[in-house]
C-alpha cells in the first residue's frame, strides 16, 4: 500500500508531498526489525511501488507484443520483483547496521540506504531509473534545489525528511523544513537568453498497430506530409520512428516529397540510419539545413531497443521491429538560427549525467534547447505520458534549458528553463503545435559538478550516511572485546 502510495505523488497527481509520506511509512515499518524481515518489507514496498507505476508495460506486450494476457502481467511483475531487489537491499541493511542506535544515525542510515538503492537502479546494467523517487519534486519546494543537486541530490533531501518523519525526530525535521523553505529563496538564475526560435512540432497520433503496416506506409507518410505543410515554425521536429523504415530502404519518389517540404523550412526526422552490417540506429535526420546533420539514439532502451543475453526468445515472441539497433556515436548539437539544438530520443532523458556534457560552456558549444522526440504510442495514453513530462521538467530544472517535445501520440510540450509546461497538446490527437522557445545559454552548479565528477558525490554521501553507525558498531565490537 506504501508502494502504491508513492506512485500516486507523479504526474499525472500534483501530490508531490505523498513520496516522503510513502517513504516515511516504509522506514517506519523497517525500524527496528529484523534484517530479512525489514529486506522482505523494502522489497513489497518496491513491487507495489514499480508494478503500479510501470503497469503501462503490459499494452506493449499485450496489445502489440501479442503475448498472453497472463504472461504480460507475470512479465511486468518479474520486472517489479528484479527492480525491488536495490530496496530489499537497502532497508536490509538499514536494519541491520541501525540496531540499538540513536534515532538520528538510523534516519541517516535509512536516507543514506535509500539513496544507495535509487543510484544503484539507475546505473546497474545500463540503468532504468523511470520514476525515481526524486522526480516527483519536479514541482514542489524541493524544486528549487534542483541547479544544485539534481533529482538524486532531491531524492537525498526527501529521503532524509522521510526518516527524520518516520522516527519522530522533531528537531531534525524542524531544521530540514527550515532550510527547505530558506531554499526557496536561493539564486535560481543562472542562465541568460540567447533569443527566441519559432518549433513546429507534429504529433501524427498513428495508432502504434498501424505504424509498420506496409499496407498502410502511404497513407500513413500523407499524414504526416499533410502536417509539415500546416507548420509556421523556422524548423519542424517530428517524433521519434515517425518513418518507421530505415532512410535507406525508401525509393527517390519518397525522398524526395520530404525533401520538397523541407525547402520552405528545415525538418528534423525521425527515423532509422544504418544498414544490415552494422546495425540500424534510432535517428534524427536534418533535411534542408545548411550542413548534413544525423543525430543517433545512444543510450538503448532493454529489450525495445537491445536485447540482453538470454531473452532473445522472449523479445522474438513480441515481434518488435528492429529490435536489436546499433547506438548512436556522437551528441553534437544542432547549430541553427542563432540556437543549438541537441536532441534526446526517448528515455534517453532520464539520464542526465549523459546529458550534461550538452549544457557546458566548452570546446564545443552548448546546447541552448533540448528536443525529445518519442513515441510512446506503445504504452497507451494513461499515467506513462505524464511521467515522461516530468522528468523533462526535472531535466530543464537541472541545466536551465527549454525542452521541446515531438511525440507521436502525447506528450508533445514545451517546457521552459523553469520546467514549467507552457504548452502542450492533448493526447491520442493529431496536430501541430507551435511554439516560441527561448534558448539560454550558461552553467547551472549542478552541471558544473557533474561534468567534472559524475554521481560520486551522491555516492560518498550515501557512504557517509552509514558512517555513524558503522563507527558506532565498530566501537561496541571493540568495548566488548
Amino acid at each position: 500500500m506504501a508502494g502504491v502510495l508513492q506512485t500516486a505523488s507523479f504526474s499525472p497527481s500534483p501530490a508531490w508531498w505523498l513520496q516522503p509520506l510513502a517513504l516515511a511509512w516504509l522506514i517506519r515499518a523497517c525500524d527496528g526489525q529484523r534484517p530479512r524481515r525489514a529486506a522482505l518489507t523494502g522489497a513489497l514496498f518496491g513491487v507495489g511501488w514499480l508494478a503500479s507505476g510501470l503497469w503501462w508495460l503490459y499494452i506493449s506486450m499485450h496489445d502489440f507484443g501479442h503475448l498472453p494476457a497472463a504472461v504480460s502481467a507475470l512479465a511486468v511483475l518479474a520486472l517489479a520483483l528484479f527492480l525491488s531487489i536495490y530496496y530489499a537491499a537497502g532497508m536490509g541493511l538499514a536494519a541491520r547496521w541501525s540496531a540499538g542506535a540513536a534515532p538520528w544515525r538510523r534516519a541517516l542510515a535509512f536516507a543514506a540506504l535509500w539513496l544507495g538503492a535509487e543510484l544503484a537502479r539507475a546505473t546497474i546494467l545500463t540503468g532504468f531509473p523511470w520514476i525515481a523517487s526524486g522526480y516527483a519534486h519536479a514541482q514542489g519546494p524541493l524544486a528549487a534545489f534542483a541547479p544544485y543537486i539534481g533529482v538524486y541530490g532531491i531524492t537525498a533531501l526527501a529521503a532524509l525528511v522521510a526518516a527524520a518523519l518516520a522516527l519522530r525526530r522533531w528537531t531534525l525535521l524542524g531544521t530540514l523544513v527550515a532550510g527547505i523553505v530558506a531554499g526557496q529563496f536561493l539564486p535560481q538564475d543562472f542562465t541568460r537568453s540567447t533569443g527566441t526560435l519559432t518549433v513546429s512540432l507534429v504529433q501524427p497520433n498513428i495508432p502504434q498497430d498501424q505504424k509498420f503496416d506496409r499496407e498502410r506506409f502511404d497513407q500513413n507518410l500523407d499524414q504526416l506530409i499533410a502536417l509539415i505543410r500546416t507548420a509556421r515554425g523556422q524548423v519542424v521536429i517530428t517524433p521519434e520512428s515517425v518513418l518507421p523504415v530505415p532512410l535507406a530502404f525508401l525509393d527517390d519518389e519518397h525522398i524526395e516529397r520530404l525533401r520538397h517540404d523541407a525547402e520552405t523550412r528545415p525538418l528534423l526526422l525521425g527515423t532509422f540510419l544504418g544498414n544490415t552490417t552494422d546495425g540500424f540506429v534510432n535517428s534524427l535526420v536534418g533535411i534542408g539545413f545548411a550542413q548534413r546533420y544525423d543525430y543517433g539514439k545512444r543510450h538503448l532502451l532493454p529489450f525495445g531497443e537491445f536485447i540482453p543475453p538470454g531473452f532473445h526468445w522472449f523479445v522474438k515472441a513480441m515481434n518488435i521491429p528492429l529490435d536489436d539497433q546499433a547506438s548512436g556515436q556522437h551528441e553534437r548539437a544542432l547549430p541553427f538560427a542563432g540556437q543549438r539544438l541537441r536532441p534526446l530520443i526517448c528515455y534517453e532523458d532520464l539520464f542526465g549525467e549523459d546529458v550534461v556534457a550538452s549544457a557546458l560552456d566548452g570546446g564545443d558549444p552548448a546546447a541552448t534547447v533540448f528536443v525529445n522526440v518519442s513515441n510512446l504510442a506503445w504504452f497507451g495514453p494513461r499515467m506513462v505520458q505524464d511521467q515522461h513530462l516530468q522528468f523533462s521538467q526535472m531535466r530543464a530544472l537541472e541545466f536551465q534549458r527549454p525542452i521541446v517535445r515531438a511525440t507521436n501520440t502525447g506528450a508533445t510540450a514545451h517546457v521552459d528553463h523553469r520546467g514549467r509546461v507552457l504548452e502542450r497538446l492533448p493526447p491520442e490527437q493529431a496536430g501541430v503545435l507551435e511554439v516560441s522557445v527561448d534558448g539560454r545559454s550558461g552553467v547551472t552548479p549542478y552541471a558544473r559538478w557533474l561534468s567534472t565528477l559524475g554521481l560520486w558525490p551522491l555516492w560518498a554521501l550515501a557512504a557517509l550516511g552509514v558512517l555513524p553507525v558503522l563507527v558506532r558498531r565498530r566501537q561496541g565490537a571493540s568495548r566488548f572485546a
